[in-house]
């Protein structure tokens, strides 16, 4: 068995694996190939723009990360075709079906990037052009395969000119139509094999060479080779629909948040809200559901005060079934000394009176921490977006101390996870200040946090969250802080979100991780703003417009209501924005 997944660059540990083995697969299959096109490979993903193509990788890998073939394509969204530079399966999986799906896999996709057809030479199977029989006949053999899907030799032009008269095998451009069934019209094609030559071989072609070329193309529409191998002239295969491993959202859920269930009134962290986002998440067919992998709690106490872990562990299983206990007694005076009775400690490490423990407390919240690992694995294993929806929520959270309704930071031990292997940037849309994040990456350089949440003045933690705290130490400089007024819509909110972004830019993460509260929606029950289904739309268009590879963890949201539509939307624009970016 083996997936076939897109490689975007070289940031991955994973991606850099693959693309190891590509450069030495291409090596092997086309040994005149110049070491220097072999080696620049990472810099077609990275930089398009400086080859006026835009590169896209595939790769088929079967577990564990071993690349078995492989195709790269250009895409020149100014022209609207696809040009296939390679195609290639390792010689160890000859004949096991790679090399079709590879193909079938670019075909589809070039139908989604709006390509009026897809482009590739191919050496001639002519005996006049190509005098060694072994490569005439493999030749023959890869038209043949081409042939099934209805792409054939372009003919009567000068294409298959060599550059220099000595030389031998000269390629065919060959023509797929997609399956559309529109002729190539000749005034297209003389642009797109002007932009194939110049881009391609600009550096290399003698003077008035691509001129020539061009110039032969006289046929409108433009003649294609009759079929010579197909048993069915005319008819393309019928290809099907190839699943791209990773096209999708990787969603985890912590189902066992519902043991976390407080009834006491005016509680409105409950469990029906993820019920009522899962609901809405799963209409769209933008996610891919992935089971929870349990994790060491090594990765909280990262994060988290270890005195702070052990308290919270054990208090949690002294608590009465069904009861909750409430921080009511806090350390102003002596924060040295705690207190012996563990539900009395409960203000030692608590911000506030109305986060309770309970028996199950911490259960759900490690629950949430895995969720948020699981699905930040996911990116490191493939996919480029992926959504944590967990309760109870974390952001607020310190490195020892729990607090507004949350009491590990899922989203920290997540962007801590994601930060051994490069640059995190975390953006906090709550309508409370992100506080627990800032507190744990105040003084590191490697995380930029950012927040944009209601003035303390008025909203919820009230002591953090001010606009002149940005770091200290190393971290001086890397957290950001947009206090709002209390009443702000969605127009005004977008407008501070971009010039957050701009932010997030310049700091040029290799990872984006999104706090995601919907209590900033209008009518929420603990928030003062007004954004609708449209704001949120927008907000994760923006997100995905960022390229990035991104995790987005849930926080707040409480308004039952609009809560999943409010979540769909943001999503479609998440999925959305990334895919206008990457197609």
């Amino acid at each position: 068995m083996f997936r076939i997944r897109r490689v975007y660059d070289d940031i991955l540990p994973l991606d850099r694996q693959a693309l190891v083995q590509v450069q030495e697969i291409l090596r092997v299959q086309f040994p005149d190939l110049p070491e220097r096109e072999i080696a620049k490979l990472p810099q077609l993903l990275r930089n398009p723009l400086k080859y006026r193509f835009r590169s896209i990788l595939y790769v088929a890998e079967e577990a564990p990360a071993k690349v078995r073939g492989f195709a790269l394509v250009s895409h020149a969204p100014d022209l609207h075709f696809c040009y296939l530079d390679y195609i290639a399966v390792t010689r160890k999986r000859l004949g096991g079906g790679i090399g079709s799906a590879l193909y079938e896999l670019v075909r589809q996709e070039s139908r989604a990037m709006g390509a009026v057809g897809l482009f590739f030479e191919c050496l001639p199977d002519d005996p006049s052009l190509c005098r060694d029989p072994v490569m005439l006949a493999q030749n023959r053999a890869r038209l043949k395969f081409y042939e099934r899907y209805g792409a054939r030799p372009v003919a009567g032009t000068a294409y298959e000119t060599p550059f220099k008269p000595e030389d031998d095998c000269p390629p065919f451009l060959v023509f797929d139509d997609l399956g559309l069934g529109i002729p190539l019209a000749r005034d297209r094609a003389r642009e797109i094999v002007r932009a194939i030559l110049e881009r391609k071989y600009g550096h290399r072609a003698p003077a008035g060479y691509i001129d020539r070329v061009v110039d032969s193309f006289r046929d409108d529409p433009v003649r294609l080779r009759p079929p010579r191998y197909v048993q069915a002239p005319g008819r393309a295969q019928e290809t099907r629909p190839v699943h791209l491993t990773g096209d999708a959202i990787a969603l985890v859920v912590n189902e066992g948040h519902q043991i976390h269930h407080v009834h006491d009134r005016g509680y409105v962290e409950a469990p029906a809200r993820l019920s009522k986002i899962l609901e809405a998440l799963e209409g769209t067919g933008l996610f891919e559901r992935l089971e929870p992998h349990h994790f060491g709690e090594e990765w909280i106490r990262r994060v988290h005060a270890s005195d702070f872990v052990d308290f919270l562990k054990r208090v949690c299983l002294k608590v009465e079934p069904g009861k909750s206990v409430y921080p009511y007694v806090f350390p102003i005076r002596n924060a040295a000394r705690p207190p012996k009775e563990l539900p009395i400690r409960a203000g030692y490490y608590c911000i506030d009176t109305f986060t309770p423990l309970n028996r199950n407390a911490y259960s759900a919240a490690k629950g949430a921490v895995d969720c948020a690992l699981t699905a930040a694995r996911s990116l490191l294993r493939g996919h480029r977006l992926a959504y944590a929806l967990v309760r109870p929520p974390g952001h607020h959270a310190e490195k020892r101390a729990f607090g507004g309704f949350c009491y590990f930071n899922s989203t920290a031990v997540a962007a801590n996870y994601l930060a051994s292997h490069g640059r995190v940037a975390v953006v906090d849309v709550d309508y409370h200040h992100g506080n627990g994040t800032q507190n744990i990456f105040y003084e590191r350089s490697d995380v930029l946090t950012v927040s944009i949440h209601g003035h303390p003045s008025f909203a919820y933690p009230y002591f953090s969250g001010f606009r002149d705290e940005a770091g200290a130490g190393e971290g001086q400089g890397k957290n950001i802080n947009y206090p709002l007024a209390e009443h702000v819509d969605g127009k005004a909110y977008l407008k501070v979100l971009e010039k957050a972004l701009a932010k997030v830019h310049k700091f040029r993460p290799h990872f984006l991780v999104v706090a995601l509260g919907l209590d900033t929606a209008k009518g929420d029950p603990t928030g003062t703003w007004t954004l609708l289904r449209s704001d949120f739309l927008e907000m994760g268009r923006l997100f995905g417009a960022m390229g990035r590879p991104s995790l987005v963890v849930q926080e707040g949201g409480y308004r039952i209501r609009n809560l999943g539509a409010n979540a769909s939307a943001f999503f479609t624009g998440l999925w959305r924005g990334f895919s206008e970016r990457n197609r």
